[in-house]
Order: C-alpha cells, then structure tokens, then sequence
C-alpha cells in the first residue's frame, strides 16, 4: 500500500480543511476547458482540482485526461486530476493502472448498501495501492448529469453519520454526503439543503476524511460558502462555471471564426472561474 501523504488531492484537501476555505473541483469536457479553468486558477493564485467523467476516457482514449494532466504539471499553483463518478468496475481498474490520475471517485450509489460498501472497500484498496486516492458517496445523491445519467432514475437516499462511518470504514479519502443536493437541475424550488445533517457528518468525519460537496448547479453564494463553513472542502462544479461558455457557442458559432470561438470561450470559463474561486475563499492560497 503506497503512503498517500505526497497525492495532490489529498494535499489540496488537507490544506483547505484546515484552512477553512473550499476547492473548485470542476469538470472539464474539452481543450478550452482545461486552458480557462488553468489560467483562472493562476491568476487567482487558488488551488484547482480537474475533473473529468468517465465518458472522457471513452470518447478520447484517456488523451483528455492526459492533456489535462499535462497541462496541471506546468500550472504555477497545484492541481489535481480527478476522475468523477466512475461507475464500471472495469473502467476504474483501467484508470487507475494506465493513465495519471490523483484520484478517482469510486461511485457504487447504484448498488445496495451491502454491495457498495464491499465494492469500494476493493477499489478503494486497488486505488491506493497505485498511491491514488478515492472518493465515495454515502448514500444517494437524486439527480443525473451528462455522463452520469445512469442514476437519474434511482430514488435518494440521506445519509447519516453512521453510514459515513460504514464507508471511511472501506478506507476511502473523501465523502460525498446525500443531504438534500442533486446532480442536474433544481427547479424553481431552488435548493432545500439539510445543513444540521451535513455539518452533523463533518464533525462526525472531521480530522479523518474531507468532505464533497456534488450537486452544485444553481447555488448561490450564500449556499456555497455556508457548506463551506459546514465542513465541505472539494465543491464540484459543472454547469456552475461553464454556463456562459455554453451561451457563448450558441450565440456565436455561425459568426465567428473557429480560433476566435474557442479563444473567447476561454475567457468565459475564466471569468466564471475567478468568481468561483472569490466564493469559496481560495483566491490567494495557492
């Protein structure tokens, strides 16, 4: 088993635990991605974490995952490489064994309780004997996205601390608590989070695992930053950070050029990115 004290996530992670701030962790489908995401982190002097779902390596044969840690290796400020709801077994293995990932977030949500705990106890443990670190989500977060539809049909399940207890029990790094957030869309309602049982399970897990905080489309400030004050430490983003480069090609893809398209897509996700990073406390960190 490899001593995980040197991985990029768990230090990012670790950093911002005790420094009371969170890290983005955002996910990232193409070039333009990685170079906003990258150059929003340098000039904000913030900690990154880089995501990709697993249809990243199935679409491009792991060359994003590799352009993306190409790109963290030459950053002025750390950055992880993160694989996000990796689902299939095979594909986790495959990861973890051929391409440099810092960590990979093990997501059996889709089995029976029972099942999942014995399926990440094993991955977890295929993971780290590779120095990679791990992620699981306690519970079920409701709720799919694009590339991780496969649970958008199943019903949620809360979790308690004792189920958080069952599953830093499987050896994992980080907890993904269920306590009201969804993957995709929230409605008009807006977000109706639980805060008493997410900050109940990180003082429960404080000092032992980080805290994950998924689901974060449509959040507002406040919203962050009290999960942040909660516990949280790693806040995935998705829609959150890439809405205006999405808005920016469906406006702009039949009159521009395709270099002046990207290029000023960049600067969407940079500008988005730098807020984010204001949000959650971790400009001027790194």
């Amino acid at each position: 088993m490899k001593d995980l004290k040197d991985n990029k996530t768990v230090k990012i992670l670790k950093d911002a635990e005790e420094g009371g701030y969170g890290v983005i962790a955002a996910i990232v489908y193409n070039i333009e991605h990685i170079i906003g995401c990258i150059r929003a982190a340098e000039h904000a002097r913030s900690p990154l974490i880089l995501q990709v779902f697993p249809w990243a390596i199935t679409f491009s044969a792991g060359l994003l995952v590799r352009a993306a840690a190409d790109a963290a290796s030459r950053a002025t400020v750390p950055i992880a490489i993160h694989l996000d709801h990796a689902q299939d077994e095979a594909l986790i293995r495959l990861a973890a064994d051929t391409l440099p990932f810092d960590s990979i977030m093990v997501d059996m949500s889709h089995y029976e309780k029972a099942e999942n705990l014995a399926k990440t106890k094993a991955l977890v443990t295929y993971c780290h004997e590779r120095g990679i670190a791990t992620e699981a989500e306690p519970g079920r977060i409701e709720g799919g996205e694009d590339g991780i539809a496969d649970t958008a049909d199943l019903e949620g399940m809360l979790t308690t601390p004792e189920e958080a207890g069952e599953f830093m029990a499987t050896g994992v790094d980080f907890l993904a608590p269920a306590f009201g957030n969804v993957h995709g869309e929230y409605g008009a309602r807006g977000p109706r989070l639980d805060y008493p049982r997410l900050e109940a399970i990180a003082k429960f897990a404080a000092g032992r695992v980080r805290i994950v905080l998924h689901g974060t489309n449509d959040f507002d400030e406040v919203t962050m930053r009290r999960c942040i004050q909660l516990g949280v430490s790693k806040i995935n983003v998705n829609k959150l950070v890439l809405d205006d480069y999405l808005v920016h090609l469906k406006e702009k893809a039949s009159t521009l050029g395709l270099t002046t398209l990207m290029e000023e897509g960049v600067e969407k996700v940079v500008k988005l990115m730098e807020w984010q990073f204001d949000v959650c406390y971790s400009a001027g960190k790194a």
